[in-house]
């Protein structure tokens, strides 16, 4: 544990990364990072981030924002329903905590949208207290290395991770030890073609003499991928503007504007409505979590797809409101065609 410990901090000083929210104690700031990094990359996340500091470097003012601001700020990350739990958390800090965030591990865990992982990063970050985190680099590097063969997602295998990881965090310094393991496994123990000849801890890494580098960590397999057919009506008014919807909740993407939309429950239905009618840009694949959606872009008189809450908008005034990447994908390839009409 010891040499583990040692060789990761050494590590770290010559190898890490120089991020904005490492320079800081200020648990907005770190919340803020964590929040907009969870199933996101660095290099993906770290313009919103800077984004959402310029406009709201106080969680007072993120929380008085609308959420339509918010998620606006938000499109093009992905994962949507963190949005607006960042939205939700803003104001519950304010109202509940006095515009101060808690400081305490389980104080942290009262937020909407913060489990254990956030809450230790939190606490350590900030306020240098004596919590492990554990995410997916942790997990690789820990399974690897103690050679680990319960999955990592399972009732058995989280316990004994999250043993190993408090057991390995140096207490005299666990905000620099979280930050080092985190990213030994994000840039030296990588999920795919480590460079294991450069390890620091090669020749006592369990993976590596047992020839389990790639076959670890174990992971029991996802929940079956839901398959949706979506068929996008593009409906104008006479000011060449076009009719958008509000997505409700309990689904993908709520909150976000998208054309008209007619849902199918299997392709061939879909095919068959698609027969005879003017399709825009083919075929569109849009690959979610645990959903694979495949939509299409049609012209259309329907007025029946028309409901109450749809609004008109042209180009310019579409800035303000937030739209799902799909319908983004396709209007960057294929406005040109709509207003050319």
């Amino acid at each position: 544990m010891q040499a583990l410990r040692e060789a990761i901090q050494i590590w770290y000083q010559s190898h890490h990364r120089d991020l904005p929210w490492r320079h800081t104690k200020d648990p907005y700031a770190i919340w803020l990072s964590e929040i907009i990094l969870q199933q996101t990359r660095v290099e993906q996340g770290l313009p919103y981030y800077l984004k959402f500091i310029h406009n709201y470097p106080q969680v007072q003012q993120l929380a008085m924002a609308s959420q339509q601001e918010v998620l606006n700020l938000w499109q093009g990350l992905g994962y949507y329903s963190r949005g607006r739990n960042l939205h939700a958390t803003a104001q519950q800090i304010t109202s509940d905590f006095g515009s101060i965030f808690p400081n305490t591990y389980q104080g942290l865990l009262q937020l909407k949208g913060v489990g254990p992982y956030t809450a230790a990063a939190i606490a350590s970050f900030a306020y240098n207290q004596p919590h492990a985190v554990l995410d997916g680099n942790v997990f690789r590097v820990l399974s690897r290395y103690f050679g680990v063969e319960e999955p990592i997602n399972s009732a058995v295998g989280k316990p004994i991770f999250e043993a190993l990881a408090q057991e390995l965090l140096d207490t005299k310094n666990p905000a620099q030890h979280n930050q080092a393991i985190m990213e030994f496994g994000a840039l030296q123990c990588k999920p795919v073609s480590p460079n294991c000849s450069a390890c620091p801890v090669l020749t006592t890494c369990h993976a590596y003499r047992e020839n389990q580098v790639a076959s670890l960590p174990i992971k029991l397999k996802k929940v079956k991928v839901k398959k949706r057919y979506f068929v996008y009506h593009l409906i104008p008014n006479a000011q060449q503007q076009l009719a958008y919807q509000r997505r409700g909740a309990k689904d993908i993407w709520e909150g976000l504007y998208e054309f008209p939309l007619k849902e199918f429950t299997d392709e061939s239905q879909m095919q068959l409505y698609l027969s005879g009618q003017k399709i825009i840009g083919g075929r569109f694949e849009h690959l979610l979590t645990h959903q694979r959606i495949e939509a299409y872009f049609i012209f259309s008189s329907a007025q029946s797809q028309l409901t109450s809450s749809c609004i008109f908008l042209d180009l310019a005034s579409l800035e303000g409101h937030p739209i799902p990447r799909l319908i983004d994908k396709f209007l960057i390839a294929h406005s040109h065609e709509l207003f050319s009409e």
